[in-house]
């Protein structure tokens, strides 16, 4: 059988925020996670109807061209939305994912500041560059990654999806290796839970308890925002779910709000 990913997800609103604005999907052949750029309206719905027109009639692995399509239609969708109800214009949202191709590879697809985290024989790497200003900053030596990790201004992002022709998201691919873990998370995670933290429970029980316990460890982190953490786990054996699940606001608005938008 060939590789396919075993992944859970766990999102959650938080104890500080109305609503949530994250959204995920797992599935055997991919998964994800996009947070609804705050400060602007709507990113519940933003990110909500990204990940379900993204997902929509995908039922195996694809190829990085037609991920790449794939995400470029639903980015129109957005704009389709915002067409019929002006009150959304300005809704944004990030996309950190993983997708199986039919060569047993894995693409990583990225635009924003969640992040995408790899675990392999006990080691924990970070496989993505944040859109921020912060990153920015220390890309030109100007700021310490220290320093990024509590700047006032770390939750400015530089690169989104809200519907534009001009939109960018950076593809990667990399091998799927049997036993490697990977984790998409929100900021909500990242802002406030140190990298070794994550690595210890990311190592920990199957997906859907680390999932779990990193979502609990960013709570009892005091973390002041919407937190998501999807873990999946590359595998050769069967797996439970074939649909997609859905997670976050993906879950909750979708059926009630999005379909008569």
């Amino acid at each position: 059988m060939p590789p396919r990913l075993r992944a859970a997800a766990v999102s959650t609103v938080g104890g500080h925020r109305a609503s949530n604005q994250d959204s995920a999907f797992t599935a055997w052949w991919g998964a994800a996670v996009a947070d609804g750029v705050g400060g602007g309206p709507a990113g519940d719905v933003a990110s909500a109807a990204l990940v379900h027109r993204l997902v929509s009639g995908m039922h195996g692995p694809v190829t990085p061209s037609q991920l790449l399509t794939r995400i470029r239609e639903a980015n129109w969708d957005l704009r389709a939305h915002v067409q019929r109800n002006p009150a959304l214009d300005g809704m944004a949202t990030t996309l950190t994912g993983v997708f199986a191709t039919p060569d047993d590879t894995l693409v990583l697809a990225h635009t924003g500041d969640s992040r995408a985290y790899r675990l392999r024989e006990g080691r924990m790497s970070r496989q993505t560059r944040d859109d921020s200003f912060v990153q920015v900053l220390v890309d030109r030596g100007l700021m310490s990654a220290e320093e990024a990790a509590s700047h006032p201004h770390r939750n400015v992002i530089t690169a989104s999806l809200h519907g534009g022709d001009d939109d960018v998201v950076t593809l990667a691919e990399f091998d799927m290796m049997i036993g490697d873990r990977w984790l998409l998370c929100s900021d909500g995670m990242t802002d406030y839970v140190p990298e070794q933290d994550i690595e210890t429970l990311l190592a920990t029980g199957d997906p859907a308890h680390a999932s779990y316990a990193l979502v609990r460890l960013a709570l009892d982190a005091g973390s002041r925002d919407n937190v998501t953490a999807v873990v999946g786990e590359v595998t050769d054996a069967e797996t439970a779910a074939e649909r997609p699940q859905f997670h976050g606001a993906a879950a909750d608005l979708f059926n009630e709000q999005l379909e008569s938008a």
